[in-house]
């Protein structure tokens, strides 16, 4: 199921805010309530399917428009090497 709908990555923004503050606080660790975690993990899991189907169209359309490509490679044996 493939859609165009803008995607919300709120949560993972304010991961990502909240992991910067723990650093510059220098915290040992980043703790998550669960409703945040599976917040997070739904939307992860959201953008890298949006990502993977949006891979599989590029390699379909990529081996339907593929065509046979001629490469031509002239050796002249160095002799123009510097000119």
């Amino acid at each position: 199921m493939q859609t165009n709908d803008d995607l919300n990555t709120a949560t993972i923004e304010k991961y990502i805010q909240t992991v910067k503050l723990a650093d510059n606080s220098r915290a040992k660790e980043v703790r998550l309530d669960i409703n945040t975690a599976k917040n997070l993990a739904l939307t992860l899991g959201i953008v890298m399917s949006r990502l993977h189907g949006q891979l599989e169209q590029l390699v379909k359309e990529n081996n339907q428009n593929k065509e046979e490509e001629t490469i031509e490679i002239q050796m002249d044996g160095g002799s123009s090497w510097g000119d």
